[in-house]
């Protein structure tokens, strides 16, 4: 790891689980069966001012259990894993230092990747080149960006999806500030453990009752104000920063309120990448053998999850 190695994250409890999974509900009645303290796990609950969109615990669940890494940021602040590792780094010793479990929850899968495998250090973001490739894709599309990483990085390539853009810039990028491929700095990153070894636990519903919670979230965070949210952080000096503005939802609320479509038509397209960002979550959760799955369906029981989950993670 980097400067977080002073801590090892694998002492700590983790819940995870593809968005509207019941994580918030589970994780709070965990936290207070094994006395821990919540860590968010979430990339865009650091961010201030984006409360609705991203299904931040409120007010009154994080005065039942204290939370962390929540509000840390201005939306038009850029963020990343190194910078969330150090700031969990520093919460985790915090809570232990009060005889307290430290309990990640949340579902942001490379952050939980970092946590549990260390990251390895590669070059700033560069947000020129970022733009620069991003217009290249939408002018040719995906797959010319995929198989311009496969001559250099044929590695990264078999590995990453080729309408996973986002990634695909990542190691174009390393490859142009390094001059070598993502691949060859990534080997602990990709070694995992035995989950048996670890209290990692996904949450994971059947994909029907999954895509029907996320309906129903989508459509009560837009009752709730997700509209009037998103004019608030509009309003701030600066421009959200292009982390802030990779949140589900906030983009597509943006083009409405800009006239390039209706609400009607915003919430549909807000439902349809939820659910495709669900879909990568699970994929995610899945592959990495840390992972306890916790299958789940019908009505959610957070209690009883809970307990089933404190008493594995105690076993």
């Amino acid at each position: 790891m980097n400067a977080s190695a002073d801590v090892d994250f694998l002492d700590c409890w983790f819940l995870t689980g593809p968005t509207a999974g019941g994580k918030s509900a589970i994780g709070l009645q965990l936290a207070q069966q094994i006395n821990a303290e919540i860590l968010s796990l979430d990339s865009m609950a650091l961010f201030r001012g984006m409360d609705i969109g991203t299904a931040k615990p409120s007010p009154a669940e994080q005065a039942i259990v204290p939370h962390h890494l929540i509000d840390v940021l201005d939306p038009t602040e850029d963020s990343s894993v190194a910078n969330y590792l150090e700031l969990a780094a520093a919460a985790v010793c915090d809570i232990q230092s009060r005889g307290k479990q430290a309990l990640f929850v949340g579902g942001t899968p490379l952050y939980l990747k970092g946590l549990l495998r260390g990251l390895t250090s590669g070059p700033a973001p560069d947000p020129e080149f970022r733009r620069m490739v991003e217009e290249e894709v939408a002018a040719v599309g995906a797959e010319a960006l995929h198989r311009r990483l496969k001559q250099v990085d044929p590695l990264s390539a078999a590995k990453i999806n080729p309408n996973d853009v986002r990634r695909m810039i990542r190691a174009l990028e390393v490859y142009k500030s390094t001059g070598q491929p993502i691949s060859h700095l990534q080997n602990d990153f990709d070694e995992g453990r035995d989950a048996e070894d670890c209290r990692v636990f996904a949450l994971d519903w059947p994909r029907a009752e999954l895509h029907d919670r996320i309906n129903r979230r989508v459509d009560q965070m837009f009752a709730d104000g997700l509209v009037a949210e998103v004019e608030l952080l509009l309003q701030w000096e600066a421009p959200l920063s292009d982390t802030a503005l990779q949140a589900v939802g906030y983009r597509e609320v943006i083009n409405c309120l800009e006239g390039k479509c209706t609400l009607d038509v915003a919430i549909e397209k807000v439902k349809t990448r939820t659910r495709q960002f669900a879909k990568r979550q699970c994929t995610w959760f899945r592959s990495l053998s840390e992972c306890r799955i916790v299958p789940l369906t019908g009505d959610l029981d957070a209690h009883q999850i809970a307990q089933q989950i404190a008493d594995a993670g105690a076993a």
